[in-house]
């Protein structure tokens, strides 16, 4: 049986450590860049619009952002028109892939088991699909970051951008990528 000195102990203890993770939150690097995007994105009338971190998140949010252009690309015919794509112009991505283990360049057999995994799995995503992705949609693609300024794939095409947000420290398992939406002025809203 716990002596009701040691349980005192414990719960003071327990106490202790709830109050540190409080500063963490409020102080930790996911708090200071949420409060940098949130910054970034208020001055351009956007707030952040959260996508799930099931893998999926880059192509969820690209998918949203399509939805406002009342296109309904779905996540699946992303991941299979990127991989399709990736496939078709391996010379413009191979040599931007390297085997984790050695450092050498992905052989083609790689490359090929990296696209299956693009369609078959929940492999996440980064520059190069987004590149991909910008060339199928003939799209411009902003990515809005909390230290660096966006990084714009597809600066050739002229339409309006879709937008992503990329946070390093949004969750455990690090990156992820979030959609925008415009900002709602209640005070406003509520006048008309």
């Amino acid at each position: 049986m716990i002596s009701k000195e040691k349980k005192a102990a414990l719960e003071k203890e327990r106490e202790e450590r709830i109050a540190e993770a409080e500063i963490e939150n409020l102080t930790g690097a996911r708090h200071v860049e949420s409060e940098k995007l949130a910054q970034i994105l208020a001055a351009r009338q956007l707030e952040i619009k959260q996508i799930p971190s099931d893998g999926h998140c880059m192509y969820r949010a690209v998918e949203d952002q399509l939805k406002e252009k009342n296109c309904a690309l779905t996540v699946v015919a992303l991941r299979s028109q990127t991989a399709e794509y990736m496939q078709s112009h391996v010379d413009d991505f191979l040599p931007f892939l390297t085997n984790p283990n050695t450092g050498d360049m992905y052989t083609p057999e790689e490359f090929q088991k990296y696209c299956y995994d693009i369609v078959n799995t929940a492999a996440w995503g980064g520059q190069l699909e987004l590149r991909a992705l910008s060339h199928i949609l003939q799209t411009p693609i902003e990515i809005i970051q909390a230290d660096s300024p966006p990084i714009i794939v597809g600066e050739e095409y002229s339409q309006k951008p879709l937008i992503l947000v990329y946070m390093r420290h949004a969750y455990g398992l690090g990156e992820h990528y979030n959609s925008v939406t415009r900002l709602v002025n209640i005070a406003t809203e509520n006048c008309s």
